[in-house]
């Protein structure tokens, strides 16, 4: 009996320990930078985990922007977890679009006035990849990672930290 309940402790203990996340994406970072207009500007890192850290610049919550919006300090930091539906769908494009294979960067900077976008990855093997991409058109499946990151900054639960 004193081995049963032993052995029943040991489970109980070891079924309570947090599980480690297997992912092929040991963090997975987008950022979004100015262009002359009302582009959001902002940075988002999510870790295996689903925890995620958004660090917001300007034009992340207001429907309707203003040129006075420059003159404002940045909007915060904001850390949350990221709905598990949400991140198993951000996994999935990521591995739609095989990123090791992609360019290092995409767009023509004949024009000046667009945004630049930075997909940073960094793989469970150690490995990493960086994307650039100037005018956030380096393909349809990028664009659409683009716009689920963008998606993220208002359909997720945000606490602001600093």
């Amino acid at each position: 009996m004193k081995y049963l309940l032993g052995l029943c402790a040991f489970v109980f203990l070891f079924s309570c320990t947090s599980q480690k996340v297997n992912s092929k994406y040991s963090a997975i970072e987008y950022e979004a930078t100015p262009c002359f207009g009302f582009c959001p500007v902002f940075k988002m890192t999510i870790s295996p985990d689903r925890t995620a850290v958004f660090e917001a610049e300007h034009f992340n919550f207001n429907d309707k922007p203003s040129k006075d919006e420059f003159s404002k300090p940045r909007e915060g930091t904001f850390k949350g977890t990221i709905k598990e539906e949400d991140y198993n769908r951000l996994i999935s494009l990521l591995d739609g679009l095989n990123v090791k294979s992609l360019n290092d960067k995409y767009g023509e900077r004949n024009i000046t006035d667009l945004p630049t976008s930075y997909l940073r990855i960094k793989f469970a093997d150690g490995a990493s990849k960086n994307i650039e991409d100037y005018g956030k058109n380096g393909s349809e499946k990028l664009s659409e990672v683009y716009k689920f990151f963008e998606n993220l900054r208002k359909n997720q639960q945000w606490n602001k930290v600093k």
